[in-house]
C-alpha cells in the first residue's frame, strides 16, 4: 500500500499578507512561497518545509462565507497540533483573538478559536 500525506490546504481570505503574518507569528512558520495568483489575486504559502496552507486573496474579494457546519461543502475548521497549546493560546489572545471550546481529551488537549475571515481553528496538543 502507497503512503499518502497532506501537502497544502488553500482557501481565500481578504488580506494574504495579514494572514501570513499572524499565522507566521502564532505557529513559528514560514513563508515557502508568494506570488500572482488566479484572476489577479496573491497566494502565499505559508508553513512548514514538508506542509503549508495557501492563502489566496482575489483582486477583488466577496463576502465572508458562512461559518454553518451543516453545508455540504463548507470548510469546518484547520486543525494544527503544537507542542505548548498555553503558549500559542497566548498569542492567539494577544492578537485578540477568543479561544473557545476547551476540552481535554485522550489523547490531548485542545481550543478553538475564529480569525477575521470566518475561518474556524483548533489547536491541539498531544504533549
Amino acid at each position: 500500500m502507497t503512503r499518502s500525506t497532506l501537502e497544502h490546504v488553500n482557501f481565500t481570505v481578504t488580506d494574504a499578507p495579514v494572514t501570513a503574518q499572524w499565522l507566521c507569528e502564532v505557529f513559528g512558520w514560514k513563508i515557502r512561497w508568494q506570488g500572482p495568483a488566479l484572476n489577479n489575486g496573491l497566494s502565499i504559502h505559508v508553513g512548514t518545509d514538508d506542509d503549508y496552507l495557501a492563502i489566496y486573496t482575489p483582486k477583488t474579494a466577496g463576502p465572508v462565507a458562512s461559518r454553518q457546519k451543516n453545508v455540504v461543502g463548507n470548510l469546518n475548521h484547520v486543525g494544527i497540533v503544537v507542542d505548548d497549546l498555553d503558549a500559542v493560546e497566548a498569542k492567539i489572545k494577544a492578537l485578540g483573538y477568543e479561544p473557545h471550546s476547551h476540552a481535554d481529551y485522550e489523547p490531548g488537549r485542545r481550543f478553538y478559536f475564529d480569525d477575521e475571515n470566518g475561518i474556524e481553528f483548533e489547536v491541539v496538543s498531544y504533549v
